[in-house]
């Protein structure tokens, strides 16, 4: 090298961008060479530098030098630093030699390397502090020993540095620049003050602003100085811009620690003086901070001197002498142990450990007695208050801190558990609230997991296990969050979970979430499956549906999560054939009631959760609301006592901690909501006399046992939040009432929230009583906050409390406010919104029901303390009865009319109807009185009308249209509309338009119809036309446009509307869905989908948790959307075409098609639901240009053209059905000729099938064709159908010969063997043609048909369990009777039939006629007995629990041969080893020695005076079998269920699996008053619940119990019928054993009333005597009197002293309108179907005792079924009357009295009997193989008759006395019936369904039939 000083300067020029070319950086990017090579730059730069530096002054001048730091630089900015370091230390030692150069460029060159230096400190991240702090303290000494000029490029090269990203290096420039402003050189403390405006400048920030993070040193440093340098203080304040006062305000926590620390009392007094504030205030307003500062001090005896220190300066300012340590700690000790739990996680370990020490001195200035006290006890003492006070701190609730001083809190909740132990479960909520709070911030997740990971192992497997499932749904939420090292943590604590504990964790481990979307936990969830590998599929449903529930938002998202996967993906089929059938599974329910409840969720982070919800709702789909029950909460809590009951007051406190405050306090995010949340728990908890003592170790005997009960009996998640606040400290400041407020409250406020929150606090304000002003008096600030719900849940509470027992003004004052909201609704200047007016009526009519509830309750309390004490009226019921008279007085003064009218307006329909009804009653009897028309009570029936069209009750509409003589258009068009009438609606709506062409509402009616009609066409045609005229209504008709335009394809309109149309309604979402879908973008799919979803699912969340039938349009556009996502996910996936590919796409569509169909039949079975669903599909196929599309269009317009049909609306089925033949469906002639057939031309019909079968090829009329082709199995089924249509129809015709008709069935049959239907039909047309032969050949050609319909039956029910309950039945009472011909027995044909019946015996459901079959035990042919005790064996070895109960009557039997063979069944199944291990034998024992007990319970002989006795005295042998495996003989437990689905499934369980089981006998058995003393006895069942049962001795019960048989298979036919489960049509059964003839148990039916008493009730009120002696005459004279006289007399005389008082009984014990009105129509049909069935049975003696009514429900129960099979009619006062239909079993219906709901639901129960006649008929079967008592009696008494008149003994066939009781039943239900009532009663004619309820109806009803009736049957009442 050329040693000039010139050569060095080029050579060194040239080597500037050495480092540049060396890492290849790109020119652009010079300034921040990021996108280089990287590379070791610095080894080669130092040498490089070193060589140029080396040398004398001549050789090295201040140019070369400036240049060499140059090179230095930039090989520091390309370094790449290795794990040892190499030359750093190197080059900062160089770089320093250039800090103090004497050349001014050379220092600036040399800082510009050292800031490159700690640049690539700084890109080491949080730790680089610790690298450059050695350089800083040199930058001190060279200030120290420097020149002015080299300290003033120092300063400028310490604003250089200041330019760097790092956070730590920037507080490091900030102190060190901060330190020179008190220099006494001017230039230096100018320049300092520049560098470091320039820094602030630098980052965007003011100075004030980047300094703030670095208060903790920069504070105590400058206040410190502020008595030695006040100057520094001074100067630092100007460049902030901030006065010293205000400074040193801000900053005491941070620089009074380190004054105390250092003993400056000078320096404490300069600062009181500063703030004009005693030392001695400054010090206990810091008192934790400086504390914690001090007792962290290690030095020997620094923390005493402190200490003493703090003390004297304590003392000497205020002055006393007194104060010592101990107090001061003591004033601030939570916060001083949060402080120090927090130093516990700093990063330096040496500061950490500080803590520790720290906390014991203050454990032993705490515990001054104890030398070393447990630290662990101590601070855990203090643990509530540590975590709640760092959850305010984390969430920035004591003003903002940094991120660093985050994670040193989060890092030291792990040391703190670590410390704590086990006992840190008692705070594990808040700590789990804090953990997953901040584990979704990603710089907090990793220390987060840290701690989490200690938390999770150190409590016990079952106090963690609580937190285990929150803690997986954070962890798998927050996954893509973390950080490597963070998911090796959450991986490690999920295996300490899983793997370590969870075998431990019990139930726990099931609330872990899925964990198969994280592949890194592919370990945890293997080790998870294989725990919960004994789950079935409902089990593991329900466990997710369990989890949604969850009050934790994260948890219940991932459930959904979990949900949806499971509905869509991995148990799809399962959860497809739950809501399958007649009935669904109750699962369905439960799916439901917890989507309903997240899409109604409200709160921070709920748009996820309801999302899913909305998502899974359709994948569900729209199920049918009339095939299952959404299970609804308990009854609401009501205060009877009003707080005069200790145990009361304790109930309603827990109820209000458990149902109110703890969902509200776990779900809420908003602090100090919370903290006043905690506040209430807090002194609830203390009300209820809770105690830590309740949660601590050990047995702690000083609570008492009630109050540890009643902590025991909280759930789980209530103890776990509510126990940490045993040791609350929480407080609210005290409240002071407003001066100004004024009554009525509700117009001061313009919004609601306002209103219920001031109004409630004024309430609370103003409660009555000490108990309830404690309660009331927590929730003084939280119901203020803006979450109204703890008000809303309050105020019924609190206006009943004020009502009963508050002070009259205020009572007042609740009743004007009441009214005033009312009037506000009807106002029409009224200024409130709508949604205040709406929410504030809500809450106006919960009170009222609340009140309402209230007074019911009371009112039955009431009525039963004076049953119980007729002649002593105590004090208590005096009481009660003002209380009642109080609140009465309110509910009254509240005008009907304005009740009536603001309900209609707010939509709450049953409040109005209640009311309106209320008035018509009025204005009829003022109407009846005055012997006018009253002109008002046409427009109240139109209110009713339209009421019932809001509620969808069409039967009610019809019900009210017979009272209104002219309808209205409008009524007509309601009443169309509501059947489905569209056609005819249609019309309406033109003929209005025809009056009104420019009425919005009259086109958008019009349009609805024609939407419904299918004429989209048409419609897009008028909507064109109507905004021609009014193009303003584009926004209005958009909906209707767009639709009508994708129905007919016309995509560029749809495009079009989407585009220009900005309203997010049903219709725009729907089509962008489409049009996304249309242009195959998964990106728009996606999000269209989530619009639409979120769109649509809107009306659910308003309809709440249990809105389904109210929200069922909105669940059925979502049951849309996801069918349009599933057709086009499945249509798009399909392979390409290919012949291999092609089996595979058969299958795809196959597998579609059949999810499809599942989804239409789980639907609401009605045109308006199923059409629009059909409707969307053939637009979704026609998107997809699929070779399957036509087909598939076809299917679809098939099945519109069936539902159109079967409602009737001929011309849109035959639409349907032509548009079907278009898409050249194979098939659709057979729905063509249906249609003919519908509209009356069966023979055409016929025609048209038989036509188009011959062109199929299905009728062959030339032999010499064989067809080769293979018919897939849709084809061969629909081939099938055909087959069985044509002969079925041809049977019909009565036209056809029978062979050709039998060669129809048959080839049905063999073309589909497996098919149910083909053989089922095939055995009935058998059955049909048997029956239909003369007696002498049914003996000889019978036979064989005989066995042709056994062996049908028996492959239908072997191919299926749709028609079991007509198969088996009927096959049974084949081969029963003619196995009791001894001449049929030894034929041939017999054997054959036997041999049939023994090969089904182990694949039949014979359990679905074991009644039957047990009737038949008897039988004589030994052949068939053996089949049959084999059939009865496998019943009861498959269902023991219930089969035992039927099968008792038979070994207990009073006739030899039933007693001995019943035993030796039972013996040949007790002998059987598998018997023993299955538990049958324990059951046939346990049952048997049960059976012998209650029949000795039975038989024991009564003493007339005997009330009760005692069980365990007379009966202790049964009182031992109380507890018992068997079930207890319920009619629901008894009752089997068929599989959903057509084809058997081998995993059905036809019985309730939960039946309950008998637990225990209560002791008491009562005796009741009657002749026979029958015995009622009272059991508990294994589920809780309390049954009881009448023992009845010498009574034939086999009736009562065939009649529950048969009426249990009349609730399933009932359940199986769309209009009648629509209607909730049914029968209420009861549990019914039968011990033997003579004796037997029946259910007690419980909260049920006689009718008698109830209108006893209602005529005492009014003084009307229930008999009198003129009454007596007057019935005498009608017994003799002629039919017109009589209903005269009865009329005048009788009735006209009885007004009908029934109704007041509904809206006594109803007086919710609600339940008013669904007990009211439970009563009509409960009535309706018990009276139809009633008249086919022939049942009499329905007097008002023996028709008891649900006082819960309003169901009508029957009991007394002794008067049967007409026998009514032979008593000496035969019985003229059909059923009882009295005046008040009509005032009861309401003001539309028989017509409406009653006829309705009379007239579909009677058509389904009649449909179901041969069914009804062979229940009826056992009646005449297990004959009756009473006919046995008959028998005897007919046979004595000839011996009496000297004749020839007849022989009396037993059989034949039981059929001809049934012959008239038989009768009845083919529509025989006699009209008519006089004596000569015409012969019996057939009427149509209508036509016989008309005349029965007549009948009931007739005045002369009811005058006639025997007086004590009361057909007055």
């Amino acid at each position: 090298m050329d040693p000039e000083a010139p050569a060095r300067l080029t050579l060194v020029d040239k080597l500037t961008k050495f480092s540049c070319v060396l890492s290849r950086c790109q020119a652009a990017d010079l300034p921040s060479h990021s996108k280089r090579l990287k590379l070791s730059t610095l080894p080669a730069g130092l040498s490089v530098t070193a060589r140029f530096l080396d040398g004398p002054e001549n050789e090295v001048p201040p140019g070369v030098r400036r240049r060499a730091y140059a090179v230095l630089s930039d090989a520091l900015k390309h370094h790449t630093i290795t794990p040892e370091r190499a030359g750093l230390a190197h080059a900062s030692t160089t770089i320093l030699r250039g800090v103090v150069d004497p050349d001014r460029s050379v220092r600036i060159g040399a800082g510009s390397a050292l800031a490159a230096l700690i640049g690539l400190y700084a890109a080491e991240g949080p730790d680089a502090w610790k690298h450059t702090e050695p350089l800083f303290s040199q930058f001190h000494e060279i200030l120290d020993g420097n020149k002015i000029p080299v300290k003033e490029t120092l300063l400028v090269t310490a604003g250089l540095i200041g330019k760097t990203k790092n956070l730590e290096i920037l507080g490091q420039v900030l102190c060190f620049l901060i330190a020179q402003l008190a220099n006494p050189n001017s230039v230096l403390r100018g320049t300092t003050c520049m560098q470091i405006i320039a820094v602030a400048e630098h980052h965007k920030k003011s100075v004030m602003a980047v300094m703030l993070p670095y208060f903790d040193q920069i504070a105590p440093f400058l206040v410190l100085r502020m008595c030695t340098s006040p100057e520094l203080l001074f100067e630092a304040c100007r460049i902030m811009h901030l006065s010293p006062e205000d400074f040193i305000s801000t900053t005491l926590p941070r620089t009074l620690p380190q004054i105390f620390a250092a003993c400056e009392v000078k320096v404490i007094d300069a600062i009181g003086k500063a703030l004009n504030a005693k030392p001695s205030t400054l010090l206990l307003n810091h008192s934790a901070d400086i504390l914690a500062h001090l007792f962290l001090l290690r030095g020997p005896g620094q923390t005493e001197n402190a200490l003493a220190c703090l003390l004297n300066v304590l003392m000497d300012s205020a002055n006393q002498k007194s104060i010592d340590i101990h107090s001061v700690v003591k004033s601030s000790i939570v916060q001083l142990i949060a402080q120090l739990v927090i130093v516990m996680g700093d990063e330096n370990p040496e500061i950490a450990s500080s803590a520790i020490p720290a906390l014991r001195k203050v454990a032993r200035e705490m515990l001054p007695g104890q030398p070393s006290p447990d630290l662990a006890s101590f601070v855990k003492t203090y643990m509530l208050g540590v975590v709640s006070y760092v959850n305010e701190m984390l969430r920035d609730g004591r003003g903002k801190i940094s991120v660093v001083m985050k994670r040193r809190i989060l890092r030291s909740l792990g040391p703190m558990v670590h410390l704590i132990g086990p006992s840190i479960s008692t705070v594990a909520p808040q700590i789990m609230a804090t953990f997953q709070t901040m584990i979704g911030i990603p710089e907090l997740s990793e220390v987060t997991l840290q701690s989490w990971h200690i938390f999770l192992s150190t409590p016990t497997p079952q106090d963690i296990g609580p937190h285990v499932g929150p803690t997986s749904a954070a962890f798998v939420s927050s996954w893509s969050t973390f950080s490597p090292v963070g998911r090796v943590l959450a991986n490690k604590c999920m295996e300490y979970i899983v793997i370590n504990i969870g075998a431990h964790l019990e139930s726990y481990l099931d609330e872990v979430i899925d964990l198969s979307p994280i592949p890194e936990l592919d370990r945890v969830r293997k080790r998870l499956k294989q725990l919960r590998a004994s789950w079935s599929p409902k089990q593991e449903l329900q466990k997710i549906l369990d989890r949604v529930w969850s009050d934790n938002l994260t948890v219940a998202i991932q459930s959904l999560g979990e949900l949806k996967n499971l509905m869509l993906k991995e148990r799809k089929d399962f959860v497809c054939g739950l809501a399958s059938g007649d009935m669904f599974d109750p699962l369905v329910g439960q799916i439901l009631a917890a989507l309903f409840a997240a899409a109604y969720r409200e709160g921070d982070g709920t748009d996820a959760l309801r999302l899913l919800a909305f998502e899974c709702i359709g994948a569900l789909g729209a199920v049918d609301p009339d095939r299952f029950e959404i299970g609804g909460s308990g009854p609401p809590m009501i205060m009877l006592t009003n707080f005069t009951n200790e145990d009361d007051s304790m109930a309603f406190a827990l109820h209000l901690i458990q149902d109110l405050l703890v969902g509200a306090f776990r779900s809420t995010s908003d602090i100090r909501y919370q903290s006043q949340l905690a506040y209430c728990i807090q002194e609830l908890l203390k009300f209820c006399r809770f105690t830590p003592a309740l949660v601590g170790t050990g047995n702690n005997t000083s609570v008492p046992m009630k109050v540890r009960n009643r902590w025991n009996s909280l759930p789980k998640h209530v103890v776990e939040t509510a126990a940490p606040l045993l040791e609350g400290r929480f407080a609210v400041p005290p409240y002071t009432t407003p001066q100004d407020l004024t009554h009525p409250i509700y117009p001061c406020h313009t919004t609601y929230r306002e209103w219920i929150q001031w109004w409630s606090v004024h309430l609370i304000t103003r409660a009555s009583g000490n108990t309830a002003q404690m309660i009331f008096g927590a929730f003084r600030q939280a119901v203020r906050n803006k979450d109204v719900v703890v008000a809303h849940h309050l105020l019924p509470h609190l206006v009943l409390n004020i009502l009963i027992s508050g002070d009259e003004t205020d009572a007042q004052n609740i009743r004007t406010e009441l009214l005033i909201v009312l009037e506000d609704q009807v106002d029409p200047n009224s200024r409130s919104n709508e949604d205040k007016k709406l929410l504030s009526a809500q809450v106006v009519f919960t009170l009222l029901d609340h009140l309402n509830r209230w007074v019911r309750i009371v009112r039955q309390e009431s009525n039963a303390r004076k049953h119980e004490h007729k002649r002593s009226r105590n004090a208590g019921t005096n009481q009660l009865e003002e209380q009642l008279i109080r609140v009465d007085s309110i509910l009254s003064s509240i005008d009907e009319n304005l009740m009536a009218k603001a309900a209609l307006k707010c939509k709450a329909y049953a409040r109005s109807l209640m009311n309106f009804e209320r008035q018509i009653l009025t204005l009829r009897e003022r109407a009846l009185h005055s012997n006018t028309d009253n002109k008002d009570l046409p427009t109240y029936y139109e209110r009713l009308h339209e009421i019932y069209s809001h509620i969808d009750q069409p039967d009610g509409m019809e019900g009210v249209s017979t009272l209104i003589l002219s309808p209205s258009l409008e009524h007509q068009i309601r009443q169309h509309e509501s059947t489905g009438r569209w056609t005819s609606a249609q019309s309406c709506w033109e003929v209005r338009l025809q009056q009104a062409p420019d009425n919005l509402e009259f086109h958008l009616g019009l349009l609805r119809c024609l939407r419904n009609l299918g004429h989209y066409d048409t419609l897009r045609t008028h909507v064109r036309g109507v905004l021609t005229r009014n193009p303003e209504w584009q926004s209005a008709l958009a909906g209707f446009q767009v639709e009508s335009a994708w129905m007919v394809g016309a995509w560029q309109d749809v495009q079009d509307l989407a585009d220009r149309t900005t309203a997010q309604t049903s219709s725009m979402v729907m089509a962008r869905v489409l049009l996304a879908m249309r242009s195959k973008d998964a990106t728009a799919i996606t999000s269209s989908l989530s619009v639409a979803r979120s769109v649509l699912g809107t009306p659910i969340t308003a309809a709440g948790a249990k809105g389904y039938r109210r929200a069922y349009e909105a669940v059925l556009d979502l049951h849309l959307t996801h069918e349009l996502e599933i057709i086009y996910n499945a249509l798009t996936s399909l392979p390409g075409g290919s012949q291999g590919h092609s089996q595979l796409r058969q299958r795809t569509v196959a597998q579609l098609n059949t999810s499809l169909s599942a989804r239409l039949d789980a639907t609401l079975p009605t045109f308006r639901t199923r059409e629009p669903v059909l409707s969307m599909r053939r637009t979704a196929f026609a998107l997809m240009s699929s070779t399957h599309r036509s087909r598939d269009i076809g299917r679809s317009w098939l099945a519109s053209a069936k539902i159109a049909r079967k409602a009737g609306q001929w011309q849109t089925a035959y639409s349907a059905m032509l548009q079907a033949q278009q898409s050249n469906h194979q098939f659709s002639f057979m729905e063509n000729a249906k249609l003919v057939r519908a509209t009356a031309e069966p023979l055409r019909a016929l025609q048209e099938l038989e036509n188009s079968m011959r062109l199929l090829g299905l009728i062959e009329d030339r032999k010499d064709i064989v067809d080769l082709t293979e018919d897939d199995d849709e084809t061969k089924k629909m081939k099938a159908k055909a087959l069985v249509l044509r002969a079925r129809w041809m049977n019909e015709s009565e036209r056809f010969e029978i062979p050709l008709i039998f060669t129809n069935f048959l080839n049905a049959t063999e073309l589909q063997p497996d098919w149910e239907s083909g053989h089922f039909h095939l055995g009935q047309f058998h059955d049909e043609c048997y029956k239909n032969l003369s007696p002498a050949d049914k003996s000889s050609r019978g036979m064989k048909m005989n066995a042709s319909t056994v062996k049908s039956y028996s492959r239908a029910i072997k191919y299926g369990s749709k028609y079991v309950y007509q198969t088996v039945p009927r096959l049974l009472t084949i081969w029963l009777d003619l196995g009791e011909n001894p001449r049929v027995t030894t034929q041939e044909t017999f054997k054959t039939l036997n041999a049939v019946v023994a090969k089904i015996i182990k694949e039949a459901p014979w359990f679905t006629a074991f009644p039957q079959i047990v009737s038949r035990v008897g039988h004589e042919n030994d052949e068939v007995y053996k089949n049959l005790s084999r059939l009865i064996i496998r019943v009861l070895e498959e269902y023991p629990r219930q089969a035992l109960w039927l099968f008792t009557s038979v070994v207990k039997s009073t006739k030899s041969n039933r007693e001995q063979r019943g035993k030796k069944i039972l013996d040949k199944l007790t002998n059987n080893p598998a018997a023993t291990r299955t538990g049958v034998s324990k059951l046939v024992a346990e049952c048997t020695s049960m059976t012998n007990q209650l029949l000795n319970m039975c038989d024991f002989h009564v003493g007339d005076e005997t009330k009760t006795l005692s069980m365990q005295k007379y009966f202790p042998s049964l009182f031992k079998l109380g507890c018992s495996d068997l079930i207890i003989p319920l009619q629901e437990s008894l009752t089997a269920s068929l599989p959903p689905t057509s084809s058997s499934e081998s995993d059905h369980q036809p019985f309730p699996l939960n039946a309950p089981t008998f637990a225990e006998f209560f002791d008491e058995i009562e005796v009741m008053r009657s002749l026979a003393k029958p015995r009622k006895i009272t059991i508990r069942g294994s589920n809780g619940q309390i049954y009881c049962f009448l023992g009845k001795p010498k009574d034939d019960l086999r009736k009562d119990a065939r009649l529950m048989d048969f009426n249990a298979i009349i609730n399933k036919l009932l359940k199986a019928n769309s209009e009648s489960r629509r209607r909730q049509l049914h029968i209420r059964t009861y549990g019914v054993v039968t011990l033997n003839e003579e004796c037997g148990f029946i259910q007690w039916v419980p909260n049920t009333t006689p009718l008698r008493p109830v209108l006893m009730k209602g005529y005492e009120a009014r003084r009307i005597k229930s008999w009198s002696s003129e009454m007596n005459d007057t019935f005498r004279r009608i017994k003799d009197a002629s039919d017109k006289d009589a209903a005269e007399m009865f009329q005048k005389k009788i009735l006209a002293i009885f007004p009908p008082v029934f109704h007041e009984w509904f809206i006594e014990t109803f007086p919710e309108p609600s339940a008013w009105l669904t007990s009211r129509l439970a009563y009509g049909r409960t009535a309706a179907v018990m009276s139809m069935v009633g008249f086919i049975l022939g049942l009499g003696d329905r007097h008002c005792e023996n028709i008891m009514l649900d006082v819960n429900t309003g169901d009508v129960v029957h009991v007394d079924f002794n008067c049967l099979f007409e026998k009514g009619k032979t008593l000496e006062t035969p019985e003229r009357v059909p059923f009882r239909l009295t005046q008040n079993i009509i005032d009861g219906l309401g003001v539309t009295g028989v017509e409406g709901v009653f006829r309705i639901a009379c007239e579909v129960t009677m058509q389904l009997l009649r449909d179901n006649k041969d069914l009804l008929m062979s229940v009826l079967d056992a009646f005449i193989h297990d004959p009756l008592v009473e006919w046995e009696d008959e028998k005897r008494k007919l046979e004595r008759e000839p011996s009496r008149r000297n004749a020839v003994k007849a022989s009396v066939d037993l059989r034949m006395l039981g059929k001809n009781a049934l012959n008239p039943i038989e009768r009845k239900l083919k529509g025989l019936y006699a009209a008519g009532s006089s004596k000569e009663r015409p012969a019996e004619k057939e009427f149509s369904t209508g036509n016989l309820v008309q005349m029965l109806i007549f009948d009931a009803t007739g005045l002369a039939n009811l005058a006639k009736m025997y007086p004590g049957w009361a057909s007055w009442h």
